[in-house]
């Protein structure tokens, strides 16, 4: 495997990235993929391919599998403070190599060096939270109602867990579930998005290093994903499947799961309404819609993805926000003065293309942007469109991108029925200076993630997750993200 940019051959010492051309992370070691195919990565900022790693087969996944299965008990076993300790030299390393980690995560994922920056000090935090957490697992004592017996809960770690994350957030998504699940006494297998899977090699490098034991953490890359996925699932050892995706395919991998009766977590799709009342501080709203628009360049499930502006202010906030949109700065993420990087891949950009034309020829009016680029690199210009009807695809279809799509309302029934009108429910937003109203609205909306006046809600210690069909359980908070990866076990006592 090959990195040209040289500020990974200078670094590659302290971050593990020499490591990667080892292949696959099991064990403790490293492998090539049974069958030595590999996986090309792509920088979709020059379409050039910057690396290759092993393509797992199902062989592979059953050698992961047998890997956590050896490490399980000695892990379940290991003294909480003990677990605790090695997840806080987790935290402690990532710190410390977080500019060289957000520079890999730039390069592969193609997202401007200041939101990798933030993903890694958001993706560190998760190890320092559930460092704290692990020491604070209890149980319950109590009496039946009867008198005859005392009831005593213990919870104990659900075993293997299969982790499966997606590209936007190559280190946040696999450590808000790789931390709860050490911390719980669980062993981990992490399949990435073969789209980023340097990141998590390169955390794989770095958790051998701060001590957690071989076979704790196994990581494999596929082109396959389906049959290896469903190969470990259906190994009886497995007990916990916790999938970050579309829902499409989270449907699929929960009809998988079910043939194995398989614990499942799922944090799945958004459409996240953005709410500005005409009471709203204009100002704060403007910048808390960029926020909640641009982070990642849009790529993002908590990305707000309709923009209702009451009839008062909406004038003012459209031109307002077209200004900023259109000021950003797009450019190679690597690039420390980039604003906003390039998208995923060419799919992507066509893919916000058909969005933004189907709105246009429904009646919206484009701002700022609008049309893809045409030379290197997969960039779509960031974009304000207004007065887009409800019937717009992308009222109801994630936009995943730069575009900021925004419609006009005029009373509080109507924007609570018109936010509510969708079968996701992740993330909204409520912009007013009335809390009354804040709250009131904040209750009938249907989400499982509501910032009122903020423009992010993303914290290790709140617990993370959506209703509807945004998903199933949650991530994160002070026990939700633990419990996710523990049973309880109740215990009859005779008094």
């Amino acid at each position: 495997m090959n990195i040209s940019h040289q500020v990974l051959e200078d670094e590659q010492d302290t971050a593990g990235f020499h490591r990667f051309s080892h292949g696959l992370y099991i064990g403790g070691q490293w492998r090539q993929s049974a069958d030595g195919r590999e996986i090309q990565v792509v920088d979709p900022s020059t379409e050039a391919v910057i690396a290759a790693v092993p393509d797992a087969t199902i062989e592979d996944a059953a050698a992961a599998v047998e890997a956590a299965a050896r490490a399980a008990d000695g892990w379940r076993t290991t003294a909480p403070r003990k677990r605790s300790e090695i997840l806080r030299n987790c935290f402690e390393l990532m710190t410390q190599r977080s500019e060289t980690l957000a520079t890999l995560i730039s390069l592969e994922n193609g997202k401007a060096l200041r939101d990798a920056r933030g993903e890694i000090a958001y993706a560190a935090e998760f190890f320092r939270w559930n460092a704290e957490e692990a020491v604070r697992i209890t149980g319950e004592f109590g009496v039946a109602p009867s008198g005859t017996n005392r009831i005593v809960v213990d919870y104990e770690p659900i075993g293997i867990c299969v982790l499966v994350t997606p590209w936007n957030f190559p280190a946040a998504m696999a450590t808000r579930k790789i931390a709860p699940a050490l911390a719980a006494g669980c062993t981990v297998i992490l399949k990435p998005a073969s789209e980023t899977p340097l990141t998590a090699y390169a955390l794989a490098a770095l958790y051998q290093e701060a001590g957690v034991p071989p076979g704790v953490v196994n990581v494999l890359t596929t082109s396959n994903p389906g049959p290896v996925t469903a190969a470990m699932l259906a190994d009886p050892r497995v007990r916990k499947l916790s999938f970050t995706g579309s829902t499409c395919v989270g449907r699929v991998l929960l009809a998988e799961a079910a043939k194995h009766v398989v614990s499942c977590s799922m944090e799945l799709g958004g459409n996240a309404p953005f709410l500005v009342f005409d009471d709203a501080d204009l100002d704060a709203a403007v910048d808390g819609a960029m926020v909640a628009k641009m982070r990642n360049a849009g790529e993002a499930c908590t990305a707000a993805n309709r923009i209702y502006v009451q009839s008062g202010v909406y004038d003012a906030f459209c031109e307002s926000l077209a200004r900023r949109m259109s000021a950003l700065k797009i450019g190679a993420g690597t690039d420390a003065a980039t604003e906003c990087g390039p998208m995923i891949t060419r799919k992507a950009v066509d893919k916000i293309d058909r969005l933004v034309n189907d709105a246009v020829v429904r009646g919206a009016r484009v701002l700022c942007g609008g049309k893809a680029g045409s030379g290197t690199g997969y960039y779509y210009p960031p974009t304000v469109l207004c007065d887009v009807p409800a019937e717009a695809e992308m009222a109801h279809e994630e936009i995943f991108g730069p575009v900021a799509p925004i419609s006009r309302f005029e009373t509080e029934a109507e924007i609570i029925a018109r936010a509510n009108d969708t079968e996701y429910g992740l993330a909204a937003y409520i912009y007013t200076r009335d809390l009354a109203r804040g709250m009131r609205v904040a209750s009938r909306i249907e989400a499982g993630m509501i910032a009122l006046n903020r423009g992010l809600m993303s914290d290790p210690a709140a617990p993370f997750g959506g209703v509807k069909q945004s998903g199933l359980g949650r991530e994160g908070g002070q026990h939700h993200g633990i419990a996710e990866f523990m049973e309880a076990k109740y215990l009859a006592i005779s008094i």
